[in-house]
C-alpha cells in the first residue's frame, strides 16, 4: 500500500514515516509539508492513500481532501488535534478522521490501529484510477467486456491466483490466460491453480475448444494461445498455433491479447501482471487502440515490473493498480 505523508511538523512526518515503515505491507512514497505538495505526490506516485494534517500552509488538509476525494478518487484520512473538526473533515471528502496523540503516546497500539484503518479506506475506495493523464482518473468503460485476458511471467502463478481468487463464484466471462512457462511444467501448474482457486475453473486449453464462462484457459507450453472465431453465443472456438515464438517467447502474452482484440473490441478487458522482459506491452496498446480496456500491475507489487513498465511506456495501461485491488476492478468493470 503506497501512502503520502503531509504534515507542516517535521517531527510528526518523521514519527508517522519511522513507525509506518516498520509495517511490510506499508510503502511510505513521500513526505511533504502542505496539501498542494500532498495532492501532487499523490498524482505522479498513484498512491492508494494519502494522511494529512488539517491545518497547513499553502493548501490545508481539508482543501486537499476534498480534491483527493472527489478528483482524484484517491482515499484521504485526516489526522486533527481534536475530535470537534471530525465532521468538518468528513464534509471535505475525508474517507477517516483520527486524532492526534501527544508525542509521547505514538505507540504500538495508535500505528497497529492506524494502518488498520489504512487498509479498510484503501479496500472501500473507487479503484477507478485511469494511467492515461492526471485529468482522466475516472474515466469510465464504454464497452461491457465479453472477454477477460491474462498475461503474466516472473511471478506469475501467485500474481494470477490472487485475482483470480477475487473474482468469486460464477464470473460470467470466458477468461484466457497466457503464462511464460517451461515444457512439462504447465499440467503440474494447471492442476496447482486449480488446488487452490476452488471458486473457478482452471484448465489447459485445447485447440477447437468453445471458451465458457468462469473457467480458465491457460495456453500449454510451446503453444501459442488465439482465439479461432467466435460463436453466435459470444464464447470463442481457441486455437493453439505453432507460429514461430514472439520475442522468443511461445505462448506470447502479445499473441494472446492482440487476437482477443482483433474478435472482441470493444468489449476487450486485458490484464497484464508481473513479469520480465516486454511481451504484453504491444498488445496492450492494440486492445486500446480498439477501443478495449486494459489494466497493468503497479509496480509496487510486482515481483519483476518489467512487462507492466514497457506497458505503461508504449501507452498500454490504462489503469495502473496493486495487484490487491484488480479483481475488485475487474467486478466492477464486468
Amino acid at each position: 500500500m503506497k501512502i503520502v505523508i503531509a504534515d507542516d511538523s517535521a517531527v510528526i512526518r518523521a514519527i508517522l514515516d519511522q513507525n509506518l515503515n516498520k509495517y511490510p505491507e506499508i510503502e511510505i512514497v513521500a513526505s511533504v509539508s502542505n496539501g498542494r505538495r500532498a495532492v501532487q505526490a499523490a498524482k505522479s506516485e498513484h498512491v492508494d492513500v494519502v494522511i494529512s494534517d488539517i491545518d497547513m500552509p499553502e493548501m490545508t488538509g481539508l482543501e486537499a481532501a476534498s480534491i483527493l476525494s472527489k478528483e482524484l478518487h484517491i482515499p484521504c484520512l485526516i489526522l486533527g488535534e481534536s475530535d470537534s473538526a471530525r465532521i468538518e473533515a468528513k464534509r471535505a471528502g475525508a474517507s477517516e478522521f483520527v486524532v492526534k496523540p501527544k508525542l509521547d503516546s505514538y505507540n504500538f497500539d495508535f500505528f497497529d490501529n492506524l494502518v488498520a484503518t489504512l487498509k479498510k479506506i484503501s479496500a472501500e475506495a473507487p479503484t477507478c484510477r485511469s494511467s492515461s493523464s492526471d485529468s482522466e482518473f475516472c474515466e469510465v468503460f464504454q464497452g461491457k467486456p465479453k472477454i477477460l485476458c491474462l498475461g503474466a511471467s516472473t511471478g506469475g502463478p501467485s500474481a494470477v491466483a490472487e485475482v483470480l481468487k477475487g473474482l468469486g463464484d460464477n464470473f460470467p466471462l470466458p477468461i484466457l490466460y497466457a503464462q511464460h512457462i517451461e515444457v512439462g511444467a504447465d499440467k503440474t501448474m494447471a492442476e496447482w491453480f486449480s488446488s487452490v482457486c476452488h471458486n473457478i475453473r482452471v484448465k489447459l486449453a485445447e485447440n477447437g475448444e468453445e471458451a465458457k464462462a468462469g473457467n480458465v484457459y491457460m495456453a500449454p507450453a510451446e503453444k501459442h494461445l488465439v482465439i479461432d472465431y467466435v460463436k453466435s453465443n459470444g464464447n470463442p472456438i481457441l486455437r493453439l498455433s505453432d507460429e514461430a515464438p514472439e520475442r522468443f517467447l511461445r505462448p506470447a502474452v502479445n499473441k494472446l491479447f492482440r487476437s482477443a482484440s482483433k474478435f472482441y473490441k470493444t468489449t476487450c478487458l486485458a490484464v497484464l501482471l508481473t513479469g520480465m522482459g516486454r511481451d504484453g506491452a504491444d498488445g496492450c496498446k492494440e486492445v486500446l487502440d480498439n477501443g478495449g480496456w486494459t489494466i497493468v500491475e503497479d509496480k509496487s507489487t510486482c515481483a519483476v515490473f518489467g512487462m507492466p513498465a514497457a506497458a505503461i511506456e508504449v501507452g498500454g495501461a490504462k489503469e495502473i493498480l496493486p495487484r490487491g485491488r484488480i479483481a475488485k476492478r475487474i467486478r466492477e468493470l464486468v
